[in-house]
């Protein structure tokens, strides 16, 4: 006899903690823009013979979105477009991020024209904590006159008063391999005036990127890395966790959330096993890969120790996101954690602890959560 059903009702109670997540659109969108918002790496509208709902993410969402605004699950396309089109992305977020089951939103502000913390909070009816971006916080700096590395010091001190955790796109300005040990003052003043006199946009100086880790990691604070799976402005082929293994052998004790991480979850999990301050995240990919989301929940929970796995939705966007997150999640896991016990693997009692680890526990630890 399976477990299942008592892993999907365990699951499904679950409060989660969302530990990476953009904001929702705050206007309106055409359809164009509403497809081109369910493909990750492709960010100019999609040809004209595509679809963003022919993916396994726009199957996903008119399987499990459709019933939340009033439709059958399976609606085709064109209905679930037309349904949708009668809600502002307002209301859509008040329907669908409430649904997602989440206490608390760990939220990136490092994108524009999205939905901040004190709006996710106020459409979810829960907590909403910041993320600062150490790229932002670079463009900041160098907008102020004077010298670069105390600008950027003085605001990140300041900002990360009030902020949960960081977070480098390192992995979309050139990616890991190379030197990411920490420069010298005359390196960094030589770099930042370089920048400024072109301009001061879309940091990709190496020496300006590792000095910002760098000040991130003596904060102490948990510093997430995106990894992996991004659009085509990232490096994907540099992105492989293990070139960050010299950064993490000078890291200290401070923590590193290594993002995403599809299609290099197997090498995230040896990280996480190899370095005791190193942690997985298994978000975004989970979306994207809907029905097949368990296969990669599933190579995730191979190395990675299980104190060490966290769940985000990584949602941007479209409202659905927030929600199809963690529905899939719920989904998932309950399928891999019912299959290891009704092969007599697991006892049902661990495969509920893990499933409330990663959901919760893990996360309301490392970011000094309430339990």
């Amino acid at each position: 006899m399976t477990v299942r059903p008592l892993l999907d009702e365990h699951v499904g109670q679950l409060t989660l903690i969302d530990n990476h997540v953009h904001g929702y659109w705050r206007s309106g969108v055409d359809r164009v823009r509403f497809e081109n918002g369910l493909n990750e790496a492709n960010t100019e509208p999609l040809a004209g013979f595509d679809s963003g709902f022919d993916t396994q993410l726009g199957f996903a969402l008119r399987t499990h979105c459709a019933t939340l605004i009033g439709l059958e699950a399976h609606a085709g396309p064109q209905a679930y477009w037309e349904r949708r089109s009668t809600f502002t992305e307002a209301e859509l977020a008040r329907i669908f991020l409430p649904a997602a089951g989440v206490s608390d939103w760990l939220v990136d502000t490092g994108l524009p024209g999205v939905a901040g913390p004190p709006e996710i909070a106020g459409a979810s009816g829960a907590l909403a904590h910041e993320i600062l971006r150490l790229e932002q916080i670079a463009e900041q700096a160098a907008a102020r006159p004077g010298d670069y590395a105390a600008n950027f010091r003085e605001i990140l001190t300041g900002r990360a008063a009030s902020a949960i955790a960081t977070k480098t796109v390192l992995a979309y300005r050139g990616g890991f391999p190379g030197d990411l040990s920490e420069p010298t003052e005359p390196e960094v003043a030589i770099a930042a005036r370089r920048w400024r006199d072109n301009g001061a946009t879309r940091l990709a100086d190496r020496v300006l990127l590792r000095f910002g880790i760098h000040q991130a990691l003596r904060l102490g604070k948990p510093l997430q890395f995106h990894v992996g799976l991004g659009d085509r402005d990232c490096h994907l082929h540099r992105t492989n966790p293990m070139y960050l293994l010299d950064l993490l052998r000078e890291s200290g004790e401070t923590p590193i959330v290594l993002l995403h991480c599809y299609p290099y979850e197997r090498e995230a999990g040896y990280l996480a096993q190899a370095f005791n301050n190193v942690y997985l995240d298994i978000g975004l990919s989970t979306n994207h890969l809907g029905a097949r989301a368990a296969a990669f929940l599933g190579s995730s929970l191979e190395l990675a120790p299980f104190r060490k796995i966290l769940y985000s939705s990584d949602a941007f966007g479209p409202p659905e996101l927030h929600y199809l997150g963690s529905r899939l999640w719920r989904d998932g896991i309950a399928e891999v954690l019912s299959g290891f016990v009704d092969r007599s693997q697991w006892c049902i009692d661990d495969a509920l602890r893990v499933a409330g680890l990663i959901g919760r526990d893990n996360a309301a630890r490392l970011y000094r959560l309430p339990p």
